[in-house]
């Protein structure tokens, strides 16, 4: 069992929380995630490392509440417990010689981008950062990214905060201005990242994307999370999750995506019943 230490609403949406795991927080790295079950009876779910204290071995998660299991987790407090967290899986984001990066986050991808930009940040690295998001009541981390970033932009979709449209726009800014990057790191929504590539295409700057497929067991003996990449079959689990976005099949990614949708709304609005009869 595993201690929830700490407990924070980030949006209506997006939780943060800290769990006592010292072993996985002796070795975790940005880039790499874990598996949990909250329950002996629930499903095994990915969520990446946000953040890590070596010292306190705390491990920081950010989820988005889109299915039974996160409604599930999102029920605990802190003080509870959860029944496995195992971990780090998974590689960590290839940081070394790195001297100019973007990064580029897409609503709850800001998680996964943001320990990223601290690790590059605490290198010597000159980040820029953009952020986005569908609107300003979904705004997570941005304190977080200025204090490691030498530039924050924030967008949203509907002008609500910051510069209204999407990433890639003050991205193109950035890059015809003469801009140069070593490289950009994106996480975010496969069709946000898929245009990041295409926008840094246009200038030849090398860009990786953190992929977040399907996932069960994070040893690829499932085959769960399978990507094309290159053309050649990848598992996200323990080839990546980090892969050079030129090679990756967006497309099909986004096809095999969306295969469980109507399952994982089916069970979220069950357990959100069955919680509701519980707390009556």
């Amino acid at each position: 069992m595993y201690k929830i230490a700490s407990k924070k609403v980030l949006n209506s949406f997006v939780t943060q929380m800290e769990i006592e795991a010292p072993l996985v927080a002796k070795k975790a790295q940005a880039g790499q995630f874990i598996i949990l079950r909250v329950d002996e009876n629930g499903e095994r779910i990915p969520l990446t490392v946000a953040g890590f204290d070596r010292e306190k071995g705390l491990v920081k998660i950010i989820f988005q509440i889109v299915g039974a299991t996160t409604n599930k987790l999102n029920q605990k407090n802190a003080g509870e417990f959860i029944a496995d967290f195992v971990g780090p899986l998974g590689n960590p984001t290839r940081v070394e010689g790195l001297k100019r990066v973007c990064v580029i986050g897409g609503g709850v991808g800001c998680a996964i981008a943001l320990p990223v930009a601290e690790r590059l940040h605490n290198m010597g690295c000159e980040v820029d950062s953009i952020i986005g998001f569908r609107n300003s009541d979904l705004l997570i981390l941005e304190d977080e990214f200025k204090a490691v970033s030498d530039n924050l932009v924030v967008t949203t979709d509907d002008g609500s905060y910051g510069i209204k449209g999407n990433v890639t726009m003050p991205l193109k800014e950035a890059l015809e201005s003469g801009k140069q990057y070593d490289e950009i790191i994106t996480v975010g929504p496969l069709v946000m990242m898929k245009f990041v590539v295409l926008t840094a295409k246009e200038y030849n700057v090398p860009v990786t994307v953190s992929m977040n497929p399907i996932m069960i067991d994070g040893t690829g003996m499932c085959g769960g999370c399978r990507l094309t990449v290159g053309g050649k079959i990848k598992f996200a689990c323990v080839d990546g999750p980090d892969f050079d976005g030129y090679q990756i099949d967006f497309d099909e990614a986004m096809k095999r995506g969306t295969t469980y949708r109507d399952f994982e709304r089916h069970a979220y609005e069950e357990n959100c019943n069955l919680f509701k009869k519980e707390v009556k």
